[in-house]
C-alpha cells in the first residue's frame, strides 16, 4: 500500500475518534426553549404581479411553545414579492397625432414609491424585436415613463425599460413595441361603417359630385356634355366615309369580275 493511501486512512481515524465539539442541550435548555413564542406564516396569497415586483398578503399566527399555534391572535402583513423580472415582449397600435404613454412601473410598482426604483430606458427604432443588440439608449424625461405627444411615425419601434431597486438589483425587464399607424389608413368610425353596410348605394360614388361632396360647377357639366356630344359626331362621321367609301367600290369589282368570265 502507498505512503498516500496510509495517510488518508489515519486521517480518517483521526477524526472518527476524536471528540466532538457541539455540546448537548440539556432539559433545562429544552424547557427553556419552550417558553419562547414566534410567529409563524399559516396562509400566503399569490404575487399580485407575474413579473417584476409585486405584493403579496401572509396571515400570521402566533406559536405558544408546545401549546401550538393559536389563531385567535392571527394579523395580515403585505410584503414584497419577486416571481421573475423578465416581462416579456407587449405589443400595441397606435394612431399618429395621438398621445402615447408607456409606462414601466406600472400600478403595484408606483404604489410601493416611484422614487425606490431606478428605471433606464433603451429604443429600437423600426423594429417589433428583444434582441439587446438593436436596442440604443432613449432619454425620458419622465424617468419613469415615456410620453409621445403628439404620436409621429418615426416612433414606431420597441421600447425597453429596466427598473432596478435601491440595492441596484434588477427587478424588472419589460419590452414594449409600438405601431404607429397613419390617420388616413385607419378608421375606426364604426356607426358611419354599420350605415354603409346597411345602405349598399352609399358605396358608390355620385357621378354629379365630387370625393369631398360637393357638386360640379355647372360649367364643367356642360363641358363634359359638349364633348361627349363631339366625339360622337366624329365617330358617327368617320363610320360613314368608310361605309360609303365600301359601297361604292362595290360595283366596280362586281363589273370586273362580269368582264373575266
Amino acid at each position: 500500500m502507498s505512503c498516500s493511501a496510509l495517510g488518508l486512512l489515519f486521517l480518517y481515524w483521526t477524526l472518527l475518534h476524536s471528540p466532538i465539539g457541539c455540546s448537548v442541550l440539556t432539559i433545562a435548555d429544552l424547557q427553556e426553549l419552550e417558553k419562547i413564542n414566534t410567529w409563524v406564516i399559516t396562509h400566503s396569497s399569490p404575487c399580485s404581479a407575474t413579473c417584476g415586483l409585486g405584493l403579496r398578503t401572509q396571515e400570521l399566527c402566533p406559536m405558544m411553545g408546545t401549546a401550538g399555534i393559536s389563531t385567535n391572535d392571527c394579523k395580515l402583513r403585505t410584503v414584497r414579492c419577486l416571481d421573475t423580472w423578465q416581462c416579456g415582449l407587449k405589443t400595441q397600435t397606435a394612431i399618429a397625432g395621438q398621445k402615447l404613454v408607456l409606462d414601466c412601473l406600472e400600478e403595484v410598482m408606483d404604489a410601493m414609491g416611484r422614487f425606490a426604483f431606478v428605471v433606464s430606458w433603451r429604443f429600437a427604432r423600426g423594429v417589433i424585436t428583444s434582441d439587446n443588440s438593436l436596442f440604443t439608449r432613449y432619454e425620458a424625461l419622465s424617468l419613469d415613463k415615456v410620453v409621445l405627444d403628439p404620436l409621429k411615425e418615426e416612433d414606431s419601434g420597441t421600447y425597453r425599460c429596466d427598473v432596478l431597486d435601491t440595492s441596484k438589483h434588477r427587478v424588472k425587464r419589460m419590452y414594449k413595441g409600438v405601431k404607429v399607424m397613419s390617420p388616413d389608413m385607419l378608421s375606426l368610425d364604426f356607426a358611419k361603417g354599420l350605415i354603409q353596410w346597411e345602405n349598399p348605394e352609399t358605396l358608390l360614388p355620385n357621378t354629379t359630385t365630387t370625393t369631398t361632396g360637393k357638386p360640379y360647377p355647372g360649367s364643367t357639366v356642360r363641358n363634359m356634355l359638349l364633348i361627349s356630344v363631339s366625339i360622337s359626331v366624329a365617330l358617327i362621321a368617320v363610320v360613314s366615309l368608310l361605309l360609303w367609301a365600301f359601297f361604292r367600290k362595290m360595283p366596280k369589282t362586281a363589273q370586273h369580275f362580269h368582264d373575266n368570265l
